[in-house]
């Protein structure tokens, strides 16, 4: 006999592994943030699609589909704020504040550097973050190093 799947166990299922994933969500990148939210949706849309002895595999599926596609969406995300911040390292003067909006999050950022100084072997900046993401507020200061490609990475 061929065990079928109903739809309320696969909506608790998908909502329990939702709430337990998303629970550590805060210290997720963007790219495995939307790589969850992507993942779970393609569960519930792969659920009800086909023929009712087969949604359990298209959640399967379209779980695996969703997590790829919101990585990627995701990723471009993180690509785009840390390109502007790269950018705000390697060119604004000291203590000019550059700031930008996420096309496509609408989070808001305002990036103040201070001046350059070697350490190390490195060539190093702090750098004062402000940022309104998902509404809240926050600040971060943080460190930065110029990588041997001219980006620079963010170290705390």
């Amino acid at each position: 006999m061929k065990r079928r799947f109903n739809k309320e166990w696969i909506f608790v299922t998908v909502a329990l592994f939702g709430f337990t994933v998303c629970a550590g969500c805060a210290g997720m990148g963007k790219a495995e943030q939307g790589a969850v939210i992507g993942g779970l949706g393609g569960a519930v849309v792969g659920s009800q699609l086909g023929p009712y002895s087969n949604r359990g595999e298209n959640a399967l599926i379209g779980a695996g589909i969703g997590a790829v596609l919101g990585y990627m969406i995701g990723n471009e995300w993180e690509k785009y704020d840390q390109m502007r911040l790269n950018q705000t390292l390697e060119t604004a003067p000291s203590g000019q504040c550059a700031a930008w909006v996420n096309p496509d999050t609408g989070n808001r950022y305002a990036a103040t550097p201070e001046p350059a100084y070697r350490r190390d072997g490195r060539i190093y900046r702090d750098i004062e973050i402000d940022g309104v993401v998902d509404g809240r507020r926050q600040v971060v200061y943080a460190k930065a190093y110029r990588r041997s490609d001219g980006t620079w990475q963010l170290v705390q």
